[in-house]
């Protein structure tokens, strides 16, 4: 890890992230960073909590002085996105992220970063490590699981949090004030793969669609970018009619927040249409490219030649897989008729795995209208039910509904306007966040969500502006200052 980062201003809060990105923190595998704030809580000797879910509650009384004024909550999520370039050699399990700055942005060595949503944890972090930070009487709240189906969030009993005003420090774009968000739900296809003996006379390959610019299934949505699903079935779906191919294995994508990045399959080729197919792969290569060249320029269809299979897919089911991951929706489905250009519900085919005689096709469906989350994921449900597949949804987590009135929008607003003589977006966002969860427990708590600017999340190319920090660092340290006095 690069001392660089460590010698960043503000120093306490990038040297909390460099601790935090030393400790593997997968969603779902998060008990060594549990362990680690726990142990963070209990050396302040401040009161510390691990809940039954495993979300880590530390409290800090107000500093001198702020004891009169409004409890807070401040909150973000411990676990990140494990994820890698293919021929990066990395073990998350093992090795912390390995950092480094360049120029305004700190990025990391063909990993995620874990600034989604480390940033956050390490500034509540140096909140509670620090003396001289006036702040009112705070519980910091630090979930499990958010990037996975916010199943710590949703865990969370009511009557832990004594904060009135929570401050969710999850959002990507330092001019933003997020007040609003989406909800979700996980729509996963499953069934058994009918397999047959290859034929006889055939030419095997290995075929990779790579180079995509992925992102986060949320934020990024919007942005046209290619989903190495869609354009992996789009290359097998022509060269099965047209040339004869047979599916043999296809592992495309990994996490459902994450727009995917690359697909590979093995396939088969009649002997003596090879020549033909591999000029086929060149051209639809050349096609996708010119398509996406603005979104994805690094975008590459590759192929090499491999020893031939034992098995393949019988043709019924290549033909009703192709053809149903052909037709499921992917990207925006429909925007906000309310708000001006939010994204109001959306699909991510985030995984497409044929292999073991399994198939696997996992989705997730986004909107700000529970009714219109649920309409597109039984759309979704109905496609996939027609290849014989057993569908099954779950993680199902509620928007957030927007209260541009609450008393800590118009305090961030103004803040921000003065801070930096600019109007803020205040808006609402297609992403994720845990405040619509933690609102049906806490119906009264007013909630307001912002951050530096973050970009790439959920990608290898994740970075963060070092500049951008320091702006969210100088608002949330106004904002504590002059949270209002309670009552």
């Amino acid at each position: 890890m690069s001392q660089a980062v460590r010698n960043l201003e503000p120093k306490a809060l990038w040297n909390h992230f460099a601790d935090l990105n030393e400790v593997p923190r997968p969603s779902k595998k998060e008990e060594k960073v549990i362990a680690f704030m726990k142990a963070f809580g209990e050396q302040l000797g401040l009161e510390t909590i691990v809940d039954d879910a495993g979300n880590v509650i530390i409290r800090k009384p107000a500093s001198p002085g702020m004891e009169d004024r409004t409890p807070i909550i401040m909150q973000a999520h411990l676990d990140m996105v494990h994820q890698k370039n293919n021929d990066t050699d990395f073990d998350f399990a093992t090795q912390g992220i390995d950092m480094y700055v360049d120029g305004d942005w700190v990025k990391a060595k063909g990993t995620t970063l874990g600034a989604d949503n480390g940033l956050g944890v390490a500034s509540i972090m140096t909140i509670l490590a620090s003396d001289d930070i006036p702040h009112p009487a705070m519980d910091a709240l630090f979930t499990i699981d958010e990037e996975t189906g916010m199943t710590g969030a949703e865990a969370l009993q009511g009557g832990m949090l004594n904060g009135k005003i929570l401050l969710n420090l999850d959002t990507e774009d330092d001019d933003e004030i997020t007040i609003g968000c989406a909800g979700g739900i996980d729509v996963t296809a499953k069934r058994s793969v009918p397999m047959e003996a290859t034929p006889g006379g055939v030419q095997a390959y290995e075929v990779k669609v790579k180079g995509l610019s992925g992102g986060h299934s949320g934020m990024d949505i919007h942005l046209g970018r290619g989903n190495a699903n869609k354009l992996m079935n789009r290359i097998l779906w022509m060269a099965g009619r047209q040339l004869g191919l047979r599916l043999s294995h296809l592992d495309g994508g990994g996490l459902r927040n994450a727009i995917p990045r690359e697909s590979t399959a093995t396939v088969t080729v009649p002997g003596d249409q090879a020549a033909q197919f591999e000029g086929a792969l060149a051209t639809w290569g050349d096609e996708l490219k010119a398509e996406y060249k603005t979104t994805d320029p690094d975008l590459a269809v590759e192929y090499h030649k491999v020893d031939t299979p034992a098995q393949v897919t019988t043709l019924e089911f290549q033909q009703q897989l192709f053809n149903a991951v052909y037709a499921c929706p992917h990207g925006i489905y429909r925007m906000s008729p309310d708000i001006e250009d939010l994204v109001q519900t959306s699909n991510n085919i985030a995984r497409v795995l044929v292999a073991e005689g399994e198939c696997t096709v996992m989705c997730l469906t986004r909107s700000a209208v529970d009714t219109e989350k649920m309409d597109l994921a039984q759309a979704i449900q109905a496609n996939f039910e027609q290849m014989g597949a057993k569908v099954e949804f779950a993680g199902s987590y509620p928007g957030w509904t927007p209260n541009p009135d609450a008393a800590i929008v118009d305090l961030m607003h103004q803040t921000y306007k003065e801070l930096f003589s600019e109007e803020p977006k205040v808006l609402a966002c297609h992403a994720g966040l845990e405040c619509g969860i933690l609102g049906t427990n806490y119906p009264d708590v007013e909630m307001i969500s912002f951050g530096p600017n973050i970009k790439g999340a959920h990608s290898p190319v994740e970075r963060t502006q070092i500049s951008s920090v320091q702006k969210y660092w100088k608002l949330l340290l106004t904002t504590l200052e002059r949270i209002p006095k309670a009552g």
